[in-house]
């Protein structure tokens, strides 16, 4: 047998006296012999050797496979592995796996060819489809990200189609010269913005000589003013770059979660304003929600007991205050009446009606009350719904109470016949007492103080002569000329105090009485501070006049605004208007880039550009779109 066989092989030979036979030994007793017999035995040892080493080495090997211990597994635990080899196939077997095998290869390789025709055809796309598919695929991400916005907004917003503006951009000038001096505009901008940017971004406005951020208190820790109030500017301007950079700071950076005072005021018209604006030029919904949210937080101005909101408020623990200088604590006209046609805005794409609801009530406030010779005082007690000191001014505490009253009614497709009504009958009461003829045949309007007159202009009166022309169409009993003459020597009572001075640019208030003439004669009236109400009341004329006077106006105040504002850093203020020596206020007003360059640039445009049938502009020029009674609330999606 083989054991037998193997134990024969591995035995030693016998000695004498045993097994004898060709087993037998030889003499030697146990010695090793010479001879064959001696040669066989060690080829044995040595076949026995080379086996051994031999299965050592196949054993050995096994532990230095990867995943050895798997194919241990197989070799010791497994009983197929004690089993015998199969015996070998039949000839017909083996040719039927070879024909399987040559079938799988044949698949294999077919399917390498489809793939890699399908990559040569994603490669030799067109890169129209390619970005038409990665626009589909964002689009879909928005979708379902504007869905998890909206549910997760504590008060979710209504969903609007947005349509596209009439008149967001315009045609570009015919006449060349127009072209040039629009350009130039366009280049100030830049300058004020890149400046900004540079060393005050973030901030709520520049300080140009200083090279760094200046704020006052009028925006408590609330921040960015400039970037709000430039967006509508940028956008008409056709600076998308700008925009898109402002854009983005608002949705990343614009913070109303902040325990700050704010004045009520200057935020709505500036942050709510350049918002709202910024919506309906551009429909990028950033800048709905912002503007709702903040609309959100000043309602808490409302709650005093007439209803007539507080000028300042805290707008984290909603405590409410009235400046302390003003008379009796009072609320101011042009503060509290200077909310309508954000308000409006704001309850048309909110959907809430309590913001139209609080402007409506301040309406039905003021209407109840006696108005001494059909004038406004600038004081209102927000307590006792009394009116406080009698002073009347068609400038500053009251200024653009009269101008939203017109507005309002514009803005309403003209439906707001309360608005009109009050609005024209101020007119007459402002024509009956406050206008006045200087004896050099120059028209201007004095403050009124307890039936007294002051004969001073302010430059925030020069705001009037636009006002008034803006509102010569619905004129009563046919006095649409008669507004518009009214509006002209308005203007050029406005262009003296700017020429009279040896900057050419105007003082902040000018005097009527002690033998001057739209002059001012006190120190702290004579600074310019790069207001806008000059330039504003220029635009309103040319688009209604098409006089060239008013655009030869409006490039004076160019030339000297490039000449005595412009520095390096920035556009600055100037301390006095009548000295050649220049004394900057080193403050770069957010304001200047809202309104003076933007009512600039519409000065020397075509009158397609914010046409103002379908545009009015509120106190800080953010143009906000005639809500018309045909268009409802559906709106054409365009983006």
């Amino acid at each position: 047998t083989p054991v037998v066989s193997l134990l024969l092989l591995f035995s030693s030979p016998p000695g004498p006296g045993t097994l004898g036979g060709p087993l037998g030994g030889g003499p030697g007793n146990g010695r090793k012999a010479s001879g064959p017999s001696a040669f066989r035995l060690t080829e044995k040892f040595v076949l026995l050797l080379v086996f051994s080493a031999f299965i050592t080495l196949c054993f050995g090997a096994i532990f230095f496979l990867p995943d050895s211990s798997k194919l241990l597994s197989g070799v010791f635990f497994h009983s197929a592995a004690l089993q015998p080899p199969p015996p070998p196939p039949p000839p017909e077997a083996a040719v039927a796996a070879a024909v399987a095998a040559a079938e799988n290869l044949a698949r294999i390789r077919e399917d390498h060819e489809r793939a890699l025709r399908e990559a040569k055809e994603t490669l030799q796309k067109l890169p129209e489809e390619i970005n038409m598919d990665i626009r589909k695929e964002k689009e879909t991400i928005l979708r379902l990200g504007n869905l998890g916005k909206k549910e997760a907004a504590a008060a979710g917003l209504p969903s609007l189609q947005f349509r596209k503006p009439i008149g967001a951009v315009g045609q570009e000038p015919t006449d060349p010269a127009v072209q040039q001096q629009r350009a130039k505009i366009k280049e100030m901008m830049k300058h004020a913005w890149d400046n900004y940017k540079r060393y005050a971004w973030g901030l709520n406005e520049l300080k140009p000589i200083s090279k760094q951020g200046h704020s006052s208190n009028l925006f408590g820790n609330i921040q960015g003013a400039t970037i709000v109030d430039a967006l509508d500017t940028l956008y008409i301007m056709e600076m998308r770059d700008e925009f898109k950079e402002a854009k983005e700071w608002v949705e990343k950076n614009l913070d109303f979660n902040v325990n700050a005072e704010i004045s009520v005021f200057e935020v709505n018209i500036r942050f709510v304003g350049g918002l709202l604006s910024a919506y309906y030029l551009s429909g990028e919904e950033i800048f709905r929600k912002k503007a709702v949210e903040l609309g959100e937080k000043l309602l808490l101005a409302f709650n005093t007991p007439t209803g007539i909101p507080w000028a300042l408020l805290n707008i984290k623990s909603g405590i409410g205050r009235n400046w302390p200088w003003a008379s009796g604590g009072s609320s101011i006209l042009a503060e509290f009446g200077t909310l309508h046609l954000e308000f409006i805005h704001l309850s048309h794409l909110s959907g809430n009606p309590l913001f139209a609801e609080k402007v409506m009530n301040i309406r039905k406030v003021l209407n109840r009350l006696d108005k001494p010779e059909g004038l406004y005082p600038n004081y209102l007690n927000p307590s006792s719904g009394q009116w406080g000191q009698h002073h009347v001014s068609i400038g500053g505490l009251g200024d653009s109470f009269y101008e939203y009253l017109l507005k309002a009614w514009l803005m309403s497709d003209k439906t707001d016949e309360e608005g009109k009504k009050m609005y024209y009958d101020a007119v007459q009461s402002i024509e009956n007492h406050l206008i006045r003829k200087s004896s050099g045949g120059l028209t201007y309007i004095a403050e009124w103080k307890g039936g007294l007159l002051e004969h001073k202009m302010g430059h925030l009166t020069c705001f009037a002569g636009g006002m008034f022309v803006l509102g010569a169409n619905g004129a009563p009993a046919d006095k649409t000329g008669h507004h518009i003459e009214l509006g002209a020597e308005i203007a050029r009572t406005c262009h003296e105090s700017y020429d009279r001075t040896s900057t050419k640019l105007g003082p902040e208030a000018f005097r009527f009485d002690g033998g001057v003439e739209a002059i001012a004669t006190r120190q702290n009236e004579k600074y310019y501070i790069l207001r806008p109400e000059v330039i504003e009341t220029y635009m309103y004329m040319w688009r209604f006049t098409h006089d060239p006077k008013y655009r030869q106006w409006g490039w004076e105040a160019v030339e000297a605004l490039e000449k005595y504002c412009r520095i390096d850093g920035g556009y600055s203020g100037l301390r006095d208007v009548y000295s050649n020596r220049q004394s900057h206020d080193d403050v770069q007003q957010s304001f200047f880039l809202s309104e003076t360059l933007k009512y600039l640039y519409l000065l020397f445009s075509e009158d397609d550009l914010l046409p103002f049938e379908h545009w009015v502009f509120n106190t800080e020029a953010h143009p906000l779109p005639v809500l018309h009674r045909e268009d409802g609330k559906k709106e054409e999606k365009h983006k």
